[in-house]
Parts: structure tokens; sequence; C-alpha cells
């Protein structure tokens, strides 16, 4: 049995310059493959700064009904990105009104981040 559907909101680690993106790209697929594991569907919304991240996740938060919404690291830890991860947060809230919100530590632990909510 499927449970409820989490999307995953994150920076997109191709997208950011000035660092070697492959060890997030293979923490992120591995995350992705847990999310399999324990028969949850799981949708990826990876954004860049500069690249008007607000549309990109509030299109991603009307394409589904959505149990929960992971809010990466990227976003929340780095303090520059502080404003952004307010917006993205509030988007959630008026997007999303019933689906729970979380937070993973890394990439490898986003699928644990979403069971704290989900049924």
């Amino acid at each position: 049995m499927r449970r409820g559907r989490v999307l995953v909101i994150g920076l997109d680690p191709v997208r950011i310059p000035g660092w070697d993106p492959e060890p997030v790209v293979a923490a992120i697929a591995r995350g992705q493959a847990r999310f399999d594991e324990l028969g949850i569907d799981a949708d990826l919304c990876l954004v860049a700064p500069d690249d008007n991240p607000e549309a990109a996740v509030a299109e991603a938060l009307t394409g589904a009904d959505y149990a929960c919404v992971v809010v990466g690291g990227g976003i929340r830890k780095h303090e520059p990105l502080l404003g952004l991860f307010e917006t993205l947060v509030n988007l959630v809230r008026r997007h999303a009104p019933g689906a729970a919100i979380a937070f993973n530590s890394t990439p490898d632990d986003t699928a644990e981040a979403a069971l704290r909510w989900l049924p």
C-alpha cells in the first residue's frame, strides 16, 4: 500500500556555481531510492535561488495533492536564503494547507523526515 505523496523542495546542486554537485546529486538519488523502498511517492522540486524559485515551487505544489512537504537544508540552513525559506514555507501553507511540513538533515534522510508526518 502506497503512503501519501511527498514533495521535496531543495536547491538544484547542478545549478549552484562554484562547487562540485556530484556528492549532492548522489545523495539526492539515494534519498529518492529510500522513498521507493518505503513505498512512498515522492516528487522533487529542485530550484536555483536566482531563477524564480517561488514560481517553480508554487507550480509543483499545485500539481498534486501532497501529504507532506520536505524543505531541504540547503534552503533552510544558508542564512542568505532566509527570505526564500520563509517565502517557500508560506507558499506551502497557501497551496498545500493540508500538508505537513518537514525538514531533513541531509538528502539521505529525507524519507525519514517525511515519515515523521505521514500516517
